[in-house]
C-alpha cells in the first residue's frame, strides 16, 4: 500500500497512485498491450527478489489524454521495471518508460512536448520536478543484484563506455548487434550502436556515471543476458543528443538489458526518459 514508485518523471506514493495512472492511461490508450520479452532476476534471503522485467507496449491513441486530441496513430516503445518483492508483495519499485518513443510516434518532438507539459503546469516555476536522487525515498530494497558473470561483463562494458571508451563497442559487441534504444529507435550493427551512446555521453560528459543495481542470469532457454540499472549525474555541458549546451543540471535515470551470444554482446535494450531529461533543461532555462 505505501510502494514508492520511482520513475525519471519523480515519485508515485502507493498502489492508488499506481492504480489511478495506469487508469488514465488505458482510458486514452484502450487497445493497450504489454507484450513481456524478458524478466531478468536475482534473489537473497535478506532482501527478496528483486525482478527487472522488459515490456514492449503497443497501443493507439484513441482518446484524449496527457498526450493532448486523439490522433488515431499507433506507437510501440519499451518499458523496464526493478521490482523488489517478499512473498507474494511488490514493496520497491524503479521503471523507466520510454515517453520519448511515444511522442515521436505521435508526431511530436520530445523538446515540444515538455515545453507543452511544462506550460500546462503553471510554467518553470510551479511544474513538477522530475526525479533526482536527492529526492529519492528508502522503499526496503537495498540489495545490489547478484555476482553472476553475465552481469559484471556488462557492467564492465558500460563503464567503459561512460568513461568514453567507444570503441570498445567495436570489440565486444556482434557485428550484427541489433539495438533498441530511448526514443523508439533500432540501431543495427556497431556503428549504430556507438552513434546512441556517443549521442547520450556526448550531452553530459562531465556526468558521473554510476551502477546502482546489477543482475546476470544464466537459463529459461535464452541467451546469457543481464539488467544493469545506471545513472548519469551532472550537468548538460556538450553537444549531444540534447542540443545546445546549456548548464542545466540533469540527471538521467537509465536501465539496460542485455544478452549475449559466441560472437559478443548481441542484442542491447537501453531506455532513459526523454521527456524527464528535456524537463530538467528547460525548467533550469526558465
Amino acid at each position: 500500500a505505501d510502494i514508492p514508485v520511482r520513475s525519471p518523471m519523480g515519485i508515485q506514493r502507493g498502489n492508488q497512485a499506481v492504480m489511478a495512472s495506469t487508469m488514465a492511461t488505458v482510458n486514452e490508450f484502450p487497445d493497450r498491450q504489454l507484450f513481456a520479452e524478458d524478466v531478468i532476476w536475482s534473489e537473497s534471503q535478506e532482501h527478496g527478489h528483486l525482478s527487472s522485467h522488459r515490456l514492449l507496449t503497443t497501443a493507439t491513441h484513441t482518446r484524449d489524454g496527457q498526450f493532448g486530441p486523439a490522433s488515431g496513430k499507433k506507437w510501440t516503445v519499451r518499458v523496464i521495471a526493478d521490482c523488489a518483492v517478499r512473498g507474494d508483495t511488490i514493496y520497491d519499485e524503479w521503471l523507466v518508460r520510454d515517453y520519448g518513443g511515444i511522442v515521436r510516434q505521435l508526431g511530436i518532438l520530445p523538446r515540444d512536448y515538455t515545453a507543452g507539459v511544462i506550460a500546462a503546469e503553471g510554467g518553470a516555476h510551479q511544474a513538477a520536478r522530475p526525479f533526482t536522487p536527492e529526492a529519492d525515498v528508502d522503499g526496503g530494497y537495498r540489495g545490489r543484484g547478484n555476482d553472476n558473470e553475465w552481469g559484471q561483463r556488462y557492467a564492465d562494458t558500460l563503464t567503459r563506455i561512460m568513461d568514453k571508451d567507444f570503441t570498445h563497442i567495436l570489440a565486444d559487441y556482434d557485428r550484427a548487434v541489433i539495438g533498441e534504444y530511448a526514443g523508439a529507435q533500432q540501431a543495427i550493427g556497431r556503428e549504430a550502436v556507438s552513434e546512441f551512446w556517443i549521442g547520450l555521453r556526448s550531452s553530459f560528459p562531465s556526468a558521473t556515471f554510476t551502477i546502482h543495481h546489477r543482475i546476470g542470469m544464466d537459463g529459461d532457454m535464452l541467451s546469457p543476458r543481464s539488467a544493469i540499472r545506471w545513472s548519469l549525474d551532472g550537468t548538460h555541458d556538450g553537444w549531444g543528443a540534447f542540443g545546445r549546451p546549456t548548464g542545466a543540471r540533469v540527471h538521467v535515470m537509465g536501465m539496460a538489458h542485455a544478452e549475449f551470444g559466441p560472437w559478443g554482446l548481441r542484442r542491447e535494450y537501453a531506455l532513459y526518459d526523454e521527456i524527464a531529461i528535456w524537463k530538467q533543461i528547460l525548467i533550469a532555462e526558465g
